[in-house]
């Protein structure tokens, strides 16, 4: 497959960028800057300067069979870089008619913004950044694409276990957390084969 991945210099981005060119995929790498990766065979760098510019991305899209974002927000204040990121991706999926969408976006948002400890202590932290997400969700819901939105609890730079749970009804507790490593392993599995299309999965280590 050609996978390309928003949000590829992030944390979670570097990681999916390996695990699809581990894997004999084809990995084409949305970032701000020429040289964010080294060379390596497979792997194509487009520049995009801001989420916001639907052209450059229009631009990443020919030849892709799907797109995984992996977009995050700025640690502390207002961030709208997921909702501004994504609704440059669903525009730019339909001019270039590519259908296949892997969202990352987190527990907590929208039904799952409730009274559990885990909901309560996410929104105490990190509020902002998910109220980018929850503006993200409908964006993708709505365009009309083959989607799947990822909802992980907290992400963690634990070294990949090599297996994770996964499920639309999981129960997330206020411990709960998966590796970036293995959370990549599930956004590249899901794009290999589809299990939760149209659906919300949850995962945890």
């Amino acid at each position: 497959m050609t996978v390309v991945v928003l949000g590829a210099s992030g944390a979670t981005g570097r990681h999916v960028v390996s695990t699809a060119l581990e894997r004999g995929h084809k990995a084409v790498a949305l970032v701000r800057r020429p040289g964010t990766f080294g060379p390596r065979d497979r792997l194509t760098e487009v520049i995009w300067p801001d989420v916001t510019d639907t052209a450059a991305l229009v631009h990443a899209l020919p030849g892709a069979d799907v797109v995984v974002s992996a977009l995050g927000g700025a640690g502390k204040g207002p961030t709208t870089v997921c909702s501004d990121g994504i609704g440059s991706a669903v525009t730019a999926m339909n001019t270039a008619g590519v259908t296949r969408l892997i969202a990352v976006s987190a527990h907590g948002v929208l039904e799952t913004h409730d009274r559990s400890l885990y909901s309560v202590a996410v929104w105490a932290n990190v509020a902002e950044r998910m109220r980018d997400k929850e503006t993200m969700e409908p964006l993708i819901t709505a365009s009309g694409l083959n989607w799947t939105i990822v909802r992980p609890p907290k992400l963690s730079s634990h070294a990949a276990i090599g297996r994770y749970t996964a499920g639309t009804d999981l129960l997330i507790r206020l411990w709960s957390a998966i590796g970036r490593a293995d959370l990549a392993a599930f956004l590249i599995d899901e794009a290999e084969t589809p299990r939760y299309a149209h659906a919300y999965p949850r995962i945890t280590r």
